[in-house]
């Protein structure tokens, strides 16, 4: 499937009342979700199920390993007020523009909507991800260069 049908995919389902579609085919597997504000996200991948088997586990093993780390009674009442950015496709978490620039964000650095706060590489393309919402970012949950899956959680932000 060529980007052009994939558009015109997406053309359709905003005029529809269709709230997912999943097209799979030898070429990969491609998935359209509306939210309510008519916004689609496209995830789109080629087949390859070693990319979910590597993405399980680095997250869980990431959390398991800052949890100790981190004085893990201060956050737990905070929690309720967090804010999570999520990942919008499948593909590769980076945390810098290119390996010789700073980091997007670190731990206290302050966001607002439309800020760039990562990349994600997904079929030779970088996909900039912006933040929703105004605050400072509290954790970061994915480790740089490392696979993700749609909708798992990349940062943690204390909205303003």
């Amino acid at each position: 499937m060529d980007i052009k049908q994939i558009h015109e995919l997406i053309k359709i389902i905003n005029k529809s009342n269709i709230g997912e579609i999943t097209i799979e085919d030898q070429d990969g597997k491609v998935t359209i979700k509306q939210k309510e504000e008519k916004v689609v996200q496209v995830a789109a991948s080629a087949p390859a199920p070693q990319v979910y088997n590597v993405a399980a586990p680095a997250p869980a093993a990431a959390q398991a390993s800052s949890a100790p780390s981190t004085p893990a009674p201060a956050a737990e009442p905070k929690a309720d007020n967090l804010v999570t950015i999520k990942s919008p496709m499948i593909g590769t978490f980076y945390r810098k523009p290119s390996p010789d620039k700073p980091s997007f964000v670190e731990v206290g650095s302050d966001v607002a909507p439309g800020k760039v706060v990562c990349v994600i590489e997904a079929m030779k393309l970088f996909n900039e991800i912006e933040s929703e919402v105004k605050g400072t970012i509290v954790k970061v949950l994915v480790e740089d260069a490392s696979p993700v899956e749609y909708d798992q959680p990349l940062f943690l932000v204390e909205p303003a």
